[in-house]
């Protein structure tokens, strides 16, 4: 057993009943395709740290006199930029035969639209920097719709069932550390007095990173897909994609679910919210933050990816009904006159929250991924993945703009809403059929 055996086998629960229904050729590669995998998401969720749409970019704006208005488009822009656009590129990404080089193409786009963030945040400020770095995130999000796409398949082809979980755990592991150190060093060595200038190194040092994730990833050795993609490219159309939903019940449940477990993605930016109402600083704004979520990915990423391959639907659902509650408890608490002041410990608990939802957030993803690759085989997962992750766009269009309208009226009823919702998904994704390993 050579040493990426031994480090792969260190690091995982091997599935032999997983390993033995792929192919010989994958088979043989394994450890290795596993090892980059695992350093290539790394590299991307670390990345994603440095760019962070809800706390960095934020800042990176109020450092730069951008004009508040356009601070409200960061996270529609990042996330429904990157799932919207999926559906219509699948049946480009469905002609290329080895996947990986659409997910290096993607990593390369992402490199280059945050490298020019961050000359933009050098040189300019104000509205021409607000609208640049808006449009630099846009295609930001294009390159991640590459990347989404053809991962699921690239590690669908080069990991068997029963590690997957494991791998998008490690990765996630990996990314919490970097999170930590960037929280630390925010909090003790910038706070609240970092410069645009340092912002925009944070921003260098992103695109850096996925451009290692482009290095990384050429050497995945994808096995040969068993056909020739230009025999189905003529079935792959919006149409025929878009007919899955009302078809293919499984995949259509999945969808309902996964649109319902929006709560620990959508409610951590309300509890920050909440903090800065209580009297929270600058410092624990920006580097406690993001001390917590590196926390929550560092202790989630190990944890939740074994469980994940033990039962993805299980680790979702009780993701979501564990962030509805601490929903409900915040907003008890809140609710109560005087007893949430302005102070430390006020502070305190708020940062907590948010590493609870985050840990929570953190499980319902890695369980989500877990069971879409494992529910798909071969193309379908290309198609699963585009067609879930544009419907979900849409979605958080919709339930993103109901909760913000709610929260004009009060913060109290857009988290009501979204905890409720979480609910729903909970009972939903018990129904879900069982697609994991024991």
């Amino acid at each position: 057993m050579g040493k990426t055996e031994r480090l792969y086998s260190a690091l995982m629960q091997r599935s032999e009943q997983g390993q033995e229904e792929m192919p010989a050729e994958a088979r043989k590669h394994v450890a290795s395709n596993g090892l980059r995998i695992v350093s290539a998401n790394a590299l991307q969720s670390s990345g994603d740290q440095m760019v962070n749409a809800a706390t960095v970019l934020p800042w990176l704006f109020a450092t730069l006199g951008v004009p508040q208005a356009l601070t409200g488009l960061l996270v529609p822009i990042r996330e429904s930029g990157s799932m919207l656009p999926q559906v219509f590129l699948t049946p480009l990404v469905l002609r290329v035969r080895y996947r990986k080089w659409v997910f290096i193409a993607g990593a390369l786009v992402q490199a280059a639209a945050v490298g020019a963030m961050a000359l933009i945040a050098a040189l300019a400020e104000g509205l021409l920097a607000g609208v640049s770095i808006l449009v630099a995130l846009a295609i930001f999000s294009l390159g991640r719709c590459l990347t989404s796409i053809s991962s699921k398949d690239v590690q669908g082809r080069t990991v068997p069932k029963g590690e997957r979980g494991q791998i998008n755990g490690l990765a996630t592991t990996a990314a919490g550390i970097v999170a930590i150190t960037l929280g630390l060093g925010i909090r003790f060595f910038g706070g609240a007095n970092l410069t645009s200038v340092q912002l925009a190194w944070l921003l260098a040092a992103g695109a850096a990173m996925w451009v290692g994730v482009s290095l990384v990833y050429t050497g995945i050795r994808e096995p040969a897909p068993q056909h020739d993609p230009a025999e189905d490219d003529e079935r792959h159309t919006i149409g025929d994609m878009f007919q899955l939903l009302r078809d293919d019940k499984p995949f259509r449940h999945f969808v309902i679910v996964r649109s319902l477990l929006l709560v620990s993605s959508l409610s951590p930016p309300f509890v920050v919210t909440m903090s800065i109402q209580h009297g929270a600083d600058s410092i624990a704004g920006l580097g406690g933050f993001i001390l917590a979520s590196g926390v929550a990915a560092l202790i989630g990423g190990r944890l939740f990816g074994r469980m994940a391959d033990r039962s993805s639907k299980l680790l979702m659902t009780i993701g979501a009904g564990v962030a509805s509650t601490i929903v409900l408890l915040i907003v008890v608490l809140a609710a109560i006159p005087d007893l949430l002041g302005e102070g430390l410990t006020t502070n305190v608990v708020f940062v907590l929250v948010y590493l609870a939802l985050t840990l929570m957030h953190t499980g319902v993803r890695v369980g989500r991924k877990t069971y879409l690759v494992d529910m798909a085989e071969g193309d379908q997962r290309t198609t699963y993945t585009a067609v879930s992750n544009t419907v979900l766009g849409i979605v958080l269009l919709i339930v993103g703009g109901i909760s913000s309208l709610l929260a004009t009226w009060h913060i109290f009823a857009a988290l009501l809403f979204l905890a409720a919702t979480g609910l729903a998904g909970v009972f939903a994704g018990s129904r879900l059929p069982e697609v994991s390993t024991a």
